[in-house]
């Protein structure tokens, strides 16, 4: 984390639905996050953007004048600034500024730690640094000379820089293709086993990690902490029924989310697509639970829109709200699955809950197994809900609740002493 320094957050809210309070209280937790001492906010509601400076002249100097005592460093503009209107306000306060996509995009590099998710920061970057280099190179717009791959004659230092990124950008999507792929083998693999995936989502700090480690005694990081999770994790879960799923725990959402991540996480969010349950995490006790709710469902409708649909049509009924934090509402009578993750209160609701969702879509079959083919018969207990057990001499007839890709996948598995079995105690 870097060292912390003074800044100021300046709330912009154009007649957003929720309110301008819970805004700024939401872009201070994001600067607060990595390491930014806050010295002053404030909120400047906005009627008309101006192209040079987004707000009026009169609150661009009156948030000068609340700077200049301050020693601010940095400002943090809660709106999406062009170039011209950030190289103009750095100029009127003296001080360096970004905007709220930069400010997320700064988060997001600090917190990856797999691979994939530091090549999706780094793709992200470049495609919005790209866009200011006309503010960034502005000293360094002379002709230069040269030959090779330092640029022909007549190329400018701008025009270098931005075919360098082009450069990198064009390698990194190739990175992440190859990353896809492997990921697509993963889930395939997965597929096999079979075990069902549910998925975490939720708007930043709804508690979704803190839930993750509650169900599956994980030690994830899960701090009070906007987008404390960036990198997918994914553990395996004992359902009542007796059965497996994989619980993934993926990034979380956010108003406003800058393109450059929508489509450089596009990967991360592609665990949700195969997700038999997922579950919607909201942070119920938070003023604007609603509008978040509203952000959260509106970029899982995206994925779904398009030829590359990343989320088939049916998502919407694979969908469970889960309403995270009602220890900090005690009496209200909560719709859904209420839950307080940090006191693992209404923890068994939910598992029974998620057991229900994943049997409707199974069927009930019975085999009959030789009583010495434990490995079968050991197999059906990992991957199936078994209803009975009845001895008939040397067999056992067994009455499961099973999906039909468990199903086809067991009938392939050969008796014991036929040959090496793949559901053995060493399949997964």
């Amino acid at each position: 984390m870097r060292p912390a320094q003074p800044s100021g957050v300046v709330e912009f809210n154009p007649g957003a639905v929720r309110a301008a309070e819970a805004r700024l209280a939401e872009a201070v937790g994001l600067a607060a996050s990595i390491g930014v001492t806050i010295v002053h906010s404030a909120i400047h509601p906005v009627r008309e953007r101006r192209p040079s400076t987004l707000m009026g002249e009169g609150q661009v100097e009156a948030a000068r004048q609340a700077m200049e005592d301050q020693e601010v460093g940095l400002v943090v503009v809660d709106a999406a600034l062009t170039p011209v209107q950030q190289r103009n306000l750095e100029r009127a306060w003296g001080t360096k500024v970004i905007d709220r996509t930069g400010l997320i995009l700064e988060i997001f590099g600090e917190r990856a730690r797999t691979r994939e998710g530091v090549l999706q920061v780094e793709l992200a970057h470049l495609s919005y640094q790209r866009t200011r280099l006309v503010r960034s190179w502005t000293h360094l717009e002379r002709q230069r000379g040269g030959f090779g791959f330092l640029g022909g004659p007549g190329e400018s230092q701008l025009e270098i820089d931005r075919r360098l990124i082009d450069e990198r950008i064009i390698r990194l999507k190739k990175e992440l293709e190859q990353v896809r792929r492997t990921r697509g083998l993963h889930r395939k693999a997965r597929e096999k086993v079979p075990f069902p995936v549910v998925a975490l989502v939720g708007y930043t700090n709804a508690g979704k990690s803190t839930l993750f480690n509650a169900l599956t005694g994980a030690g994830v990081y899960a701090e009070n902490q906007l987008f404390a999770t960036l990198d997918p994790t994914m553990r395996q879960i004992r359902l009542p029924s007796g059965r497996t799923a994989i619980l993934s725990d993926t990034v979380g959402f956010i108003s406003e989310l800058p393109t450059q991540l929508v489509e450089a996480f596009r990967a991360t969010l592609e665990e949700v697509a195969a997700a038999d349950v997922i579950l919607h995490v909201r942070d119920a006790a938070h003023p604007d639970s609603a509008a978040q709710r509203a952000d959260v469902l509106k970029v899982l409708t995206e994925m779904s829109e398009g030829p590359d649909a990343a989320l088939d049509e049916d998502w919407p009924n694979r969908i469970l709200e889960v309403l995270n934090k009602a220890d900090l509402l005690p009496g209200r009578d909560l719709p859904g699955i209420a839950v307080s993750a940090l006191n693992e209160e209404g923890l068994d609701r939910l598992t029974a809950e998620i057991d229900r969702r994943l049997s409707a879509s199974e069927q009930v079959a019975e085999f009959h197994i030789p009583a010495g083919d434990g490995a079968r018969i050991a197999w059906l207990h990992r991957h199936a809900e078994v209803l009975s057990t009845e001895a008939e001499e040397d067999v056992l007839v067994i009455r499961v609740r099973i999906s039909e890709a468990a199903k086809s996948r067991f009938e392939r598995i050969p008796p014991v002493g036929e040959e090496t079995l793949p559901g053995s105690a060493n399949d997964p």
